[in-house]
């Protein structure tokens, strides 16, 4: 027999004799952490002006092994919708989640549905803030509504159960658990990994107490900006340093379970408070011999002013990063725990977040705007064999994506209905010509914390054009190539007349091809006649 028919029969019968079920066993692993809030400019392969402090050692690590996505953004920046867009591979208009208080369809088509039938078992742990019991999922134990840092009650199945301990390792034991002993040999995986921190009110771990109190945070270039150029939403809203972080609620400045003061203002989180009335005697004592000393000092310094802004921002800015740290930490551990079992070599390890996040930018903290601090979420990817070691991608990349990845990942069928594009062709370092040159963003929750209006927007690769419609005709537009801080509103400027008017057309495109008809028809209402009290003295 010649020697080609020989090897082209010897490969027949090899497929022959590969069962559908070892078949299956090359679908890869895919492992999805995903953190709360946490910018992109604060972690340290980002490059932003956070990365001297040396956030993620372990994150960077990922990233070094894998691709990072640099021009990654969310459809509407707030925590639920985002998991719910992320969940569908759906715009928030054809979800039905599009603010906090609504409460998510678990019956809808979801990724996780579609990747059991195509033969994986599937969990997740930590926050869902989808409210309801997860659909989809082989195993499951979520916080109801965002969770405490310590001592956390957590949803499973058969019911409701406090575990003791700090939060992010309470989500990361869970799911290590798993790993070792719920997780089916031979079976391909999709575990979600979801952490509560590094959300508001920022408590970090006892082991991260004291970290940072040796350095000064660097503060952002824009800490003090009074928002001049910027059309009336930015001076209106609630989510200020200056005025609306609160010393003892935010800050913890003096903050016991048996606190009493009135809050300084009307929609304050008092979470910080709640969790610490839960705190066990040992923990509670460790935390207040961190902070008793450091209140007493501010107590005695006396600031005013920029001073005092500075210093808030040092608290926070510290306390955002210890808890960053928790979450950096699960990342190494879960890998840690791949390589015992001999899996890392088969799993897919992403992660990402929600949204970014404000540490000071712009004067702020928070999320929900467009403008890219918020906008932008971090996405990385390792895909061993696959993704080039140290690539960074370029494309305009939404969560929009993330359910068809998952789904192709899988060599699943993706549903026509879904409206991102599977990331798989840029993993394997493709540059597709049909590749989306703008993205598009909506966000509806108003009025409610924080006080940021409704809008919606375009983000191409230069230019960025946002409408808040929910108070008339106000407009933005920023060149991002020559203004990345967005600092000049360019809108309604002379010479930009022919930029807005193609923006805007392709902003309806967008609008059209997502069918989204909900930029609501209401009559606008007026701006509140408001000073804003308490602001630092410029310089």
């Amino acid at each position: 027999m010649p020697m080609k028919n020989y090897i082209l029969r010897l490969i027949a019968l090899i497929i022959v004799l590969v069962s559908p079920a070892q078949a299956k066993n090359q679908q890869p692993n895919i492992l999805f952490v995903f953190s709360d809030d946490h910018a992109p400019h604060a972690i340290g392969a980002y490059n932003g002006w956070l990365k001297s402090v040396d956030p993620t050692p372990n994150i960077d690590r990922l990233a070094r092994g894998g691709m990072l996505f640099e021009k990654s953004f969310c459809s509407n920046s707030i925590c639920g919708p985002s998991r719910a867009v992320i969940m569908t591979g759906k715009h928030s208009h054809k979800n039905g989640f599009m603010n906090n208080g609504n409460s998510f369809d678990w019956t809808q088509q979801i990724f996780p549905k579609l990747l059991q039938k195509a033969g994986y078992q599937t969990a997740i742990y930590g926050k869902s803030h989808l409210k309801g019991r997860p659909q989809g999922f082989d195993d499951w134990a979520v916080l109801p509504g965002q969770g405490l840092y310590y001592n956390p009650d957590m949803i499973f199945p058969n019911g409701r159960k406090r575990i003791n301990g700090y939060c992010t390792d309470v989500v990361t034991d869970l799911a290590v658990e798993w790993l070792t002993k719920k997780r089916k040999d031979g079976q391909p995986f999709m575990m979600m990994v979801q952490h509560k921190a590094p959300h508001r009110n920022w408590m970090p771990a006892l082991r991260h107490l004291h970290l940072y109190d040796d350095i000064d945070i660097p503060e952002p270039a824009t800490l003090f900006d009074q928002w001049e150029d910027n059309a009336p939403p930015a001076r209106h809203q609630e989510l200020e340093i200056d005025r609306h972080m609160d010393l003892n609620y935010d800050l913890f400045v003096d903050l016991t379970p048996d606190y009493n003061q009135p809050a300084s203002q009307e929609r304050q989180d008092r979470s910080a408070w709640h969790n610490m009335k839960r705190m066990s005697p040992a923990q509670l004592k460790k935390w207040r011999a961190a902070y008793a000393p450091k209140d007493a000092a501010f107590h005695k310094a006396k600031l005013s002013g920029k001073a005092l802004v500075r210093w808030k921002f040092q608290r926070y800015a510290k306390n955002y990063l210890r808890c960053v740290k928790g979450v950096d930490e699960s990342v190494g551990r879960l890998r840690a725990t791949l390589k015992d079992l001999g899996l890392a070599d088969n799993t897919i390890v992403i992660y990402s977040s929600d949204q970014g996040f404000y540490i000071g930018d712009h004067g702020w903290y928070d999320k929900r705007w467009m403008y890219e601090e918020s906008l932008m979420m971090p996405f990385i990817v390792n895909w061993p064999g696959v993704t080039k070691p140290g690539s960074r991608d370029t494309h305009l990349i939404q969560n929009l994506d993330y359910a068809e990845t998952f789904l192709d990942i899988a060599g699943a069928k993706i549903p026509a209905d879904m409206q991102g594009s599977s990331l798989v062709p840029l993993l394997r370092g493709q540059n597709p010509k049909d590749w989306r040159t703008s993205i598009y963003y909506h966000y509806y929750e108003y009025p409610s914390v924080h006080m940021i209006p409704r809008h919606y927007g375009i983000r191409t690769e230069r230019y960025k054009l946002m409408h808040f419609y929910q108070f008339g005709n106000e407009w933005e537009l920023y060149d991002l190539q020559s203004d990345p801080d967005e600092l000049q509103n360019l809108y309604g400027k002379k010479g930009t007349g022919k930029l807005a008017a193609n923006l805007k057309k392709q902003l309806r495109d967008l609008q059209k091809h997502y069918e989204d008809d909900s930029d609501i028809s209401e009559k606008p209402m007026e701006w509140r006649d408001k000073v804003r009290p308490g602001t630092a003295e410029k310089n």
